[in-house]
């Protein structure tokens, strides 16, 4: 849960998953399983690459569910702390 909700903060600003993996602290192989994961139930969303980039770079975007996760987190979060 914890890596989940840390791939989705960062991918919050839509990036590409060579900036995702040195933030999450994750190998190629572990994030590619992980973004397979999160966009196969909707917590993530593929971006197409821009205009001038790679054809083979696309990016990765927390989706609106994503959001609700990462906020329902937080909650859960802040309840074991207290």
């Amino acid at each position: 849960m914890d890596m989940i909700a840390n791939i989705l903060r960062v991918a919050s600003g839509e990036n590409q998953k060579t900036l995702i993996m040195p933030r999450c602290n994750l190998s190629f192989k572990q994030l590619h399983a992980y973004l397979n994961f999160l966009v196969s139930i909707g917590l993530l969303k593929s971006v197409p690459p821009r205009t001038g980039e790679k054809s083979d770079s696309n990016a990765y975007e927390t989706t609106e569910k994503g959001e609700s996760f990462i906020q329902a987190y937080r909650r859960l979060e802040s309840l074991l702390a207290s």
